[in-house]
Protein backbone atom coordinates (compact mmCIF):
# COMPACT_ATOMS: atom_id res chain seq x y z
CA UNK A 1 0.00 0.00 0.00
CA UNK A 2 1.19 3.43 -1.00
CA UNK A 3 1.90 6.29 1.72
CA UNK A 4 -1.31 8.05 0.00
CA UNK A 5 -3.74 5.35 -0.23
CA UNK A 6 -2.65 5.04 3.66
CA UNK A 7 -3.28 8.60 4.54
CA UNK A 8 -6.57 8.34 2.74
CA UNK A 9 -7.75 5.00 5.08
CA UNK A 10 -6.42 6.75 8.21
CA UNK A 11 -8.36 10.25 6.85
CA UNK A 12 -11.58 8.08 6.99
CA UNK A 13 -10.75 6.66 10.11
CA UNK A 14 -10.62 9.97 11.77
CA UNK A 15 -13.88 11.02 10.13
CA UNK A 16 -15.85 7.96 11.19
CA UNK A 17 -14.10 8.45 14.63
CA UNK A 18 -15.39 12.36 15.00
CA UNK A 19 -18.93 11.24 13.82
CA UNK A 20 -19.19 8.83 16.20
CA UNK A 21 -18.24 11.09 19.14
CA UNK A 22 -20.73 13.71 18.22
CA UNK A 23 -23.44 10.87 17.59
CA UNK A 24 -22.06 9.40 21.44
CA UNK A 25 -22.31 13.19 22.83
CA UNK A 26 -25.81 13.66 21.51
CA UNK A 27 -26.96 10.66 22.96
CA UNK A 28 -25.58 11.42 26.57
CA UNK A 29 -26.79 14.81 26.09
CA UNK A 30 -30.09 13.53 25.51
CA UNK A 31 -30.59 11.45 28.08
CA UNK A 32 -29.37 13.82 30.76
CA UNK A 33 -31.84 16.22 29.33
CA UNK A 34 -34.52 13.56 29.65
CA UNK A 35 -33.64 12.56 33.34
CA UNK A 36 -33.95 16.24 33.82
CA UNK A 37 -36.94 16.90 32.82
CA UNK A 38 -38.51 13.69 34.65
CA UNK A 39 -36.62 15.16 37.73
CA UNK A 40 -39.02 18.26 37.02
CA UNK A 41 -41.93 16.07 36.53
CA UNK A 42 -41.06 14.50 39.90
CA UNK A 43 -41.60 10.82 38.00
CA UNK A 44 -39.38 8.17 39.54
CA UNK A 45 -37.18 5.85 38.01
Amino acid sequence: MTPAEEEMIRARQRSRARVMGLVLGAFVILVFLIAIAKIRAGVAG
